[in-house]
């Protein structure tokens, strides 16, 4: 068997540094009936708007309603248990998508209302629990664990308005982006920009500033309008860019750290379609020209296999053109592209030697000659992220993106990641010149992921205030297996950080809070706010203290 860059790692392992301090090896674990009411539909019209409302009965309308003891007659602990008794699945385990992070939550409630969640609040803070929603739980890191309570949102998923003529809707949060594309389409709107899944729910991929690509576009918790969040006093807070500023500002890409997003109001546009054209090219090619590529249609994104210089472009434009697709072929089918791809890889975890070459093959089968279809908007921004794997993503300002990927390529290559202190340092005792110590290469996965997304300003987006292309490295983990790359990941965050690299909320990374703060201009503001509604930490947990919380 070839020897690899490092062991074969326990799921859920993750390296944990400081952004400017030398990377350790230091790794953590994270172990750690429904009564639907009926919803009424309301239509109303005129000249100037074109609204649909849909009042559900069960939400709460108070907009600053705190829970006190008086809220429940004085209700105790075991009353408040026994009564969302109904609510709560015992023992349950819960894991991401992925597989590489999971926890037993001490409760575990899926909750159809808001004032379901006011209640589950109240008992945590009387019972000095913590509490973290969930949506899909497809962040790859330990985002959404927790030993406390747990709220699924899965119930919280109905239409609240449409307004065809501004172009919004309102929703609850914990309704999934597959759903929200249905109702859009049955009003003729659709989100301007999405990222490759949709999956996800609409708090979740708001309140990690997940993005699409574009140089047009900024990250999608840039299009919310309006927010409803319960804070860990039990009160309602609705807030926008023009009413409670400050919370909405830290509200709308928050992890969950303020308290439980029940609402979002969202921007949208007329439906579209979308012509997208995929073609072969050269990474150097690429790199030369990048400015011109990245502004060469609305929506660009490069697909980098690694050991080799192959790149593929990818490119969307709004089109008002008829439906079109590609002919069928064994080359895109999914028994190749899954089936085959994960069957060779899983050989590859004993033959590492084979992953360069298995990443040339896979190129010339599927990406060597170029690719055009029309379809509607989300067909074309949505596609198949095959099976569970690991994964890194940093956004770092667009104008360094040539060098950092010449940079990531020589890491690959070499084992190493080259700065001016290596030119200093020797390894030898030797010798008069200095010496640098030299790594085994790395064999990785392809594809290394290059997207572009317009600066914005949501306090904690990767893209606040820069201009950003984000850079996300993977590691396929065929039939759930694990395979090596804690040394991919940190020479990878090396680099990342040596061009004023952010994080992205959602991967599991190794920034501390001294770090971020330095990184996010707006990051004092979003702990004071995070410090005045949960002054005690009911909605931290692991992740979020790791991250956002500078120890005393």
């Amino acid at each position: 068997m070839d020897h690899q860059e490092d062991t074969i790692p326990m799921d859920g392992s993750f390296i944990v540094v400081s952004k400017d301090a030398p990377f350790s090896t230091t790794t953590t674990t994270a172990t750690s009936q429904e009564q639907q009411q009926q919803a009424h539909t309301t239509t109303t019209s005129s000249s100037a708007a074109t609204t649909v409302t849909v009042i559900t009965s069960s939400t709460t309308t108070t907009a600053t309603k705190t829970i006190d003891e008086k809220d429940h007659g004085g209700a105790s602990v075991s009353l408040l248990q026994k009564e969302l008794q109904a609510l709560s699945t015992p023992n349950k385990v819960f894991q991401n998508w992925a597989r590489t992070f999971r926890c037993v939550p001490e409760q575990y409630y899926t909750p159809s209302t808001e004032e379901e969640i006011i209640k589950i609040i109240h008992l945590a803070r009387i019972s000095g629990k913590s509490v973290k929603a969930i949506g899909t739980g497809h962040s790859p890191s330990d985002l959404a664990c927790t030993d406390g309570f747990m709220i699924n949102t899965d119930k919280l998923n109905r239409l609240i308005s449409v307004d065809e003529t501004k172009m919004t809707i309102n929703v609850q949060a914990g309704m999934k982006l597959h759903k929200l594309h249905d109702l859009l389409e049955l009003h003729d709107l659709a989100m301007s920009n999405l990222g490759s899944i949709s999956d996800q729910s609409v708090a979740g991929i708001m309140s990690t500033a997940t993005h699409g690509t574009g140089a047009e576009y900024s990250s999608m918790c840039a299009s919310v309008l309006e927010l409803t969040l319960i804070t860990a006093s039990g009160e309602t807070i609705s807030c926008s860019k023009t009413e409670k500023a400050d919370i909405f500002n830290a509200a709308v890409c928050s992890l969950g750290a303020l308290g439980i997003i029940t609402r979002m109001t969202l921007q949208c546009e007329k439906a579209f379609r979308l012509e997208n054209k995929q073609e072969p090219a050269k990474l150097d090619d690429v790199l030369s020209n990048l400015d011109s590529i990245i502004h060469s249609a609305e929506h660009v994104r490069l697909w980098w296999y690694p050991h080799t210089d192959n790149v593929v472009v990818w490119r969307a434009n709004r089109t008002t053109k008829e439906i079109s697709l590609p002919a069928p072929s064994w080359r895109s089918s999914k028994w190749f592209s899954v089936h085959v791809y994960e069957g060779l890889l899983y050989i590859c975890r004993f033959i590492p030697r084979l992953i360069p070459t298995l990443s040339r093959f896979m190129f010339w089968a599927t990406q060597s000659k170029p690719i055009e279809r029309v379809e509607d908007s989300v067909k074309v921004f949505n596609f198949d992220c095959l099976f569970s794997q690991y994964v890194n993503e940093w956004s770092i300002p667009w104008s360094r993106t040539a060098e950092a990927l010449k940079a990531l390529d020589q890491f690959i290559e070499s084992g190493t990641v080259a700065d001016s202190e290596d030119k200093e340092k020797s390894t030898t005792t030797t010798g008069t010149k200095a010496v640098v110590k030299k790594e085994a290469p790395l064999k990785v996965h392809f594809p290394i992921e290059i997207r572009f997304v317009k600066k914005d300003d949501v306090w904690l987006s990767p893209a606040y205030g820069v201009d950003s292309c984000y850079i996300g490295i993977i590691m396929y983990r065929p039939y759930g297996k694990a395979v090596p790359y804690k040394r991919f990941w940190a020479g990878y965050e090396k680099i990342m950080a040596s061009f004023d690299g952010r994080p992205h909320w959602a991967k599991a990374h190794s920034v501390t809070p001294e770090g971020l703060e330095e990184s996010y201009p707006k990051m004092k503001e979003f702990s004071a706010i995070r410090q005045r509604l949960d002054s005690e930490g009911m909605f931290l947990n692991d992740y979020l203290r790791r991250h956002l919380v500078v120890p005393k």
